[in-house]
Order: C-alpha cells, then structure tokens, then sequence
C-alpha cells in the first residue's frame, strides 16, 4: 500500500528549546515515530509541508495542504495528514469542502501532547491514522484516541481532550 503523509507541524512535532525554555515547530517527528513502527507492507512517501502552530494556520496554508493533497492523490492509495490539533477541524472542513471527487481517503491526525513527551499520543494517533487507511471508505476523517470520524460536523473536544461529531456534543 502507498500512503503519502503531510506534515505541517502541530503539538505532535513541538520539541523543547532548553535554551529558550519554550516549545518550538522546528522539525518533524514523523521519521522518529515512523522508526518506532514495524510496517512491512507499507510504501510511505513523506511530503514535509510547513512546520506550524495550527493556531498560526492561515487561509493560505491550507490552500497549500489542499494542492499537497491533490498532488499527492494520484500517487497514493491515501494520504495521511500530520496537523496540529487546535484548528485541524477546520482544515478537515475546508478539504470537504474542496475535494468533492475525492478518491482514496485522507486522516488527519496529531497529539495533545508533543511526541517528546513522556505521555505523548503522538506515537498512538499515527499508528491508529495509518491502520485506518485500509479500513475506511474515501473521504476525509480524524483518527485519534481510538475513534475514527468522518468529515463533515467534526469538532475539537476541548473538555476530553479529543475529537468528536457535532451532534455528539
């Protein structure tokens, strides 16, 4: 199987400056968590994007994630989007809304804690995104905390700390 994964930053990607004192979206962890994974069958194609804060998205980085995608999904039996938790929702809506013939599926999937964390979901969310490319229909979808969610009407559940639908809130 072929799966391109986008990364563009995010709390997943955050990594402590001790000089500084601050967490920072200098790199990505993807290749770190990708080592910790056994994964035979996969072809994975990482396509590094932006490294940012989803807080500092604008309209313009996701119009630069919608041609990621759209290039990518001819190449790819499903995309994989590594994306940072505060506004993945509304990248989740905007490629809904801008992907109409879509043909193979897209997970967006991140952490609420950074991978160098301790008690990172980092490494769980992605193992959970990349298994559920094989499962699922075409479309866009959130994979994490172990629930599986298809855009549209998805919502970032401050409170629980994960990602539910509308009408569950």
């Amino acid at each position: 199987m072929k799966i391109s994964i986008l990364t563009t930053g995010g709390t997943i990607d955050k990594t402590y400056n001790e000089m500084e004192g601050n967490l920072r979206n200098d790199k990505t962890m993807i290749e770190n968590i990708l080592g910790t994974l056994r994964l035979p069958d996969l072809f994975i194609k990482h396509v590094h994007i932006m490294n940012k804060d989803s807080l500092d998205m604008t309209e313009k980085d996701r119009e630069i994630i919608l041609q990621a995608v759209k290039t990518n999904s001819n190449l790819s039996d499903a995309i994989v989007i590594i994306h940072g938790t505060d506004t993945l929702s509304v990248t989740g809506e905007y490629l809904y809304n801008k992907l109409p013939d879509l043909t193979i599926p897209v997970v967006l999937t991140g952490a609420m804690r950074p991978y160098e964390f301790r008690d990172s979901d980092a490494q769980q969310n992605v193992t959970e995104a990349l298994l559920a490319t094989r499962m699922i229909s075409t479309g866009i979808w959130v994979a994490m905390h172990n629930r599986l969610l298809k855009f549209p009407g998805i919502i970032k559940d401050r409170k629980n700390l994960t990602f539910e639908t509308l009408s569950e809130s």
